[in-house]
């Protein structure tokens, strides 16, 4: 199934068409016809099956055969990841969080943060991607940078992680994961979060934990905790 995307519909739409370049796109690159079917999700657990009614590459119409609601995610994760110093690491965990099923993305600033500036633009087309890409209905929630100390002060559902690097007494992730619990995980920057930073999130709640026994970039500690999460809640 090759997967489409548009946000502004609903239960209660009939029809709709695409943009100029998406129908560009479905009826130039794909080759896609009158009367030809097409799986549309608005990102928001809906999943719409459609039949071309204009096959023009300016305006491509679609009328909604039928509609089917995904059942709702079983946890809500919520991970809040400092930016790597190259663009592309953190490009990778955005689409492979993605894939794994992650319901919210926060990149926080850090003391130790070499890279301080995000292209939200491009973030969002990533996961917009390899939502489409894996078929899935439900689109992550990417949010603007903000320093750790704002993020960590405001208020968080559910369990509220912190996995850093330093020799002090930390719980294993795996011990901690319960299944179907909203969790909230910090991943620090290359150089991990100063002692200040981790003293900040104890005060305010966070539990620390380990991510295992060998010391992982960033991108790879943020995969491994996503993969943690969600693989709690298989049958």
């Amino acid at each position: 199934m090759q997967l489409f995307y548009n946000p502004s519909i609903d239960k209660t739409t009939e029809s709709f068409s695409f943009d100029k370049e998406e129908s560009k796109h479905i009826v130039k690159v794909l080759r896609k016809k009158d009367s030809d079917i097409l799986f549309v999700t608005n990102g928001s657990g809906l999943l719409f099956k459609t039949e071309i009614t204009l096959a023009s590459d300016s305006k491509c119409s679609v009328r909604i055969l039928e509609i089917e609601k995904a059942e709702a995610p079983k946890q809500k994760l919520h991970l809040a990841v400092a930016p790597t110093k190259m663009n592309d690491r953190y490009e990778w965990f955005l689409e492979k969080a993605t894939e794994i099923g992650i319901h919210e993305i926060t990149p926080i600033i850090c003391d130790r943060s070499e890279r301080k500036v995000i292209n939200t633009e491009r973030f969002e087309k990533i996961i917009l991607s390899a939502m489409k890409q894996c078929n899935q209905v439900f689109l992550p929630k990417l949010n603007p940078a903000i320093s750790l100390k704002e993020f960590i002060k405001n208020e968080k559902s559910g369990q509220k992680l912190i996995a850093h690097c330093e020799e002090t007494n930390k719980k294993s992730l795996k011990s901690i994961l319960q299944p179907k619990t909203d969790y909230t995980i910090l991943i620090g920057p290359e150089g991990d979060f100063s002692s200040k930073e981790i003293e900040l999130a104890l005060e305010n709640n966070f539990i620390p934990v380990s991510l295992g026994e060998t010391r992982l970039r960033t991108e790879t500690a943020a995969v491994v905790a996503c993969h943690s999460v969600v693989f709690t809640n298989e049958d």
